[in-house]
C-alpha cells in the first residue's frame, strides 16, 4: 500500500521576499510622489534594505554596501545620482551573476548608465528601478506560492 507524507519545508527566503519587495513598492511609490525629498527616501531605503539584508542574514559585505550607500546620501545629497549609480552598478552586477536574475540584472545596469548619463532624472529612474524591483519579487513570491514548497514522498 502506497502512502504518502506532506513535508512542509519552512522557507524564510519567501518573507523576506515579500518584505523586499513591499518596501521597495513604497519607496517607489513615494519616490514618484515626491522626488524632491529623494535624498531621504532613497536613504532610508538603502538603510532599511541593508538591514534586512542584516536580519535575513545575507553576507555581510553585501549587506553593508546599501548602509553605506544611504548614510552618505543622508550625509552628502548633492551626489545621490553618483552613490545611486554605483549602488545599482554594484546590485545590477550581483543580481546578473550571483542571484542569476539576468533581464532585471540588465535593466538595473542600463538605469545606473542612464542615472550617469542624465543626472537631472534621477529620481524618476530610481523610482523605475524600485517598481521593477518590487514587481520582479512579487511575480517570483507568487510564482514560488503556486509551487508551493511542498515534498510529497
Amino acid at each position: 500500500m502506497l502512502e504518502q507524507y506532506r513535508i512542509r519545508i519552512e522557507n524564510r527566503s519567501r518573507e523576506h521576499q515579500i518584505i523586499n519587495a513591499l518596501l521597495a513598492l513604497t519607496t517607489g511609490v513615494l519616490t514618484l510622489g515626491y522626488p524632491n525629498f529623494l535624498y531621504l527616501i532613497a536613504g532610508a531605503y538603502l538603510v532599511g534594505l541593508g538591514l534586512l539584508f542584516v536580519m535575513y542574514k545575507v553576507s555581510p559585505t553585501v549587506a553593508a554596501v546599501p548602509i553605506v550607500s544611504g548614510l552618505v546620501i543622508f550625509l552628502f545629497p548633492g551626489l545621490i545620482p553618483t552613490i545611486f549609480a554605483t549602488f545599482l552598478g554594484f546590485f545590477g552586477l550581483i543580481l546578473l551573476f550571483g542571484f542569476q536574475f539576468a533581464l532585471l540584472g540588465v535593466l538595473t545596469l542600463i538605469i545606473a548608465v542612464l542615472i550617469i548619463a542624465n543626472p537631472d532624472s534621477v529620481a524618476y529612474l530610481v523610482a523605475v528601478f524600485l517598481l521593477f524591483y518590487s514587481i520582479s519579487n512579487l511575480i517570483r513570491y507568487y510564482q514560488e506560492w503556486q509551487n508551493d514548497d511542498t515534498i510529497i514522498f
